[in-house]
């Protein structure tokens, strides 16, 4: 009996093959790395503008130079807190002084508050000119010799990511200017939005893979979500808007709670900002949700209904634990979307100034991406060394909480 025929090449015809498919895949292979070595140079020329603008030389101006401060050959900072407090009445007016002691005698502030006040009321520095990190490790001596030239000034090595700029309010001047308020604002904004969308994101990916019919009504409204997951932000921020600041305002400003606040009565409150940014991530964590749903194994429900359970303990003690990392995947990449936003908030009311700290979710608020926005879009250099290092203080706080949730997650894994 002959061997069936075969298209299958032989003999020089298939060596011929196999080079050509080993070249096309190396062809391929070599494409992907170069990718790869894009986006890693990408994201390497991002770091290096961001810490580029938060260290460097700056030349400043004082009313009062420290030089003049200096007591029997002791420099201001090693005096006692006598000598400060004698300082700080000598170098203020009767008003101030009266102001600063009705808010707490200066016998009884501590000593940083006593340096902060000299620093802030009698040196007062004024920011003349300013370097980035690049030109003051190479360009030394000449920004030296330009400093050099105004004797009634003084040059100094600044790091604009300090811990007065991360507990300080935001403020006009530069050298006083911190992200105290845009710190809370964001971590409440974020807050409102996951509690919001969490629940209900994972809820809806129940229901569509579990339970939901294959119905024209439940294809339209999954084409739906995933339509949805592509709209700009800014048609979110429209539609906050429109529901949570004007039409939920009695619940948004707090006044159904007796909780209004005359500043926040319009509804522009973190509250609507988070719920705002909820419906922005909502689509993705609906997705997500199902597809970490779907690769659970189907037989993981067959042997848990076979042995009499209902279809809801099956779901809830064996599919969604399971589920629960890709669910949780799905989670990272919603927080890391809605820190990073900034057109929906500016439409749902964000400030681009505030320097009085969100207290609760009725608050007036701000966010870092807001902050760093409005500092962009001045025209002095140094707000462009404050926008570095709030934009450095955001990959922090947005690589903390992913590292969170990624944390729970190999948890969940662990525990399966």
């Amino acid at each position: 009996m002959s061997a069936p025929e075969t298209n299958y090449p032989a003999g020089e015809n298939q060596n011929k093959q196999v080079a050509k498919r080993q070249k096309k895949a190396t062809y391929w292979a070599v494409l992907f790395q170069a990718t790869t070595i894009v986006a890693i140079i990408a994201l390497g020329a991002l770091v290096y503008n961001i810490v580029n603008g938060c260290f460097g030389y700056v030349l400043l101006e004082s009313r009062v130079h420290p030089k003049e401060l200096v007591n029997e050959s002791v420099e201001w900072q090693d005096q006692s807190d006598e000598q400060l407090i004698a300082m700080l009445e000598s170098h203020m007016s009767k008003g101030l002084n009266r102001r600063y002691t009705k808010e707490m005698p200066w016998n009884e502030r501590a000593r940083a508050d006593l340096e902060s006040l000299v620093v802030e009321r009698v040196i007062r520095d004024k920011v003349e000119q300013s370097w980035d990190l690049k030109e003051s490790l190479f360009h030394a001596d000449e920004i030296r010799a330009v400093a050099a030239e105004e004797p009634d000034m003084r040059l100094e090595f600044r790091s604009w990511v300090s811990t007065h700029f991360l507990t300080s309010p935001q403020s006009s001047k530069p050298l006083k200017a911190g992200i105290r308020a845009a710190i809370l604002g964001s971590f409440m904004t974020i807050l409102v939005t996951i509690v919001f969308a969490f629940p209900i994101g994972v809820g809806a990916a129940i229901y569509l893979e579990e339970y939901a019919k294959a119905t024209k009504l439940n294809y339209f409204i999954q084409t739906n979500i995933n339509n949805l997951a592509g709209v700009p932000s800014i048609i979110y921020g429209i539609l906050g808007l429109a529901v949570f600041v004007r039409g939920m305002e009695p619940i948004t400003s707090g006044a159904a709670f007796g909780m209004v606040d005359a500043t926040t009565a319009s509804g522009r409150t973190i509250l609507a900002a988070g719920l705002t940014l909820g419906l922005l991530v909502l689509p993705l964590l609906i997705i997500n949700g199902q597809e970490a749903l779907r690769a659970v194994p189907g037989r993981l429900r067959e042997a848990s209904l076979g042995l009499g359970a209902t279809k809801w303990q099956t779901i809830w003690h064996h599919v969604l634990p399971r589920a629960m990392p890709g669910v949780l995947t799905g989670a990272i990449l919603s927080i890391s979307r809605a820190l990073g936003e900034t057109a929906p908030l500016v439409v749902v009311g964000a400030s681009t100034f505030i320097a009085k700290d969100p207290t609760s979710i009725f608050s007036k608020f701000t966010t870092l991406p807001v902050q760093v926005y409005q500092w962009t879009s001045r025209p002095q250099p140094e707000f462009r060394h404050l926008a570095a290092a709030a934009i450095l203080v955001l990959l922090v706080m947005l690589l903390s909480l992913n590292a969170s949730a990624i944390i729970m997650r190999n948890r969940f894994r662990k525990n399966l």
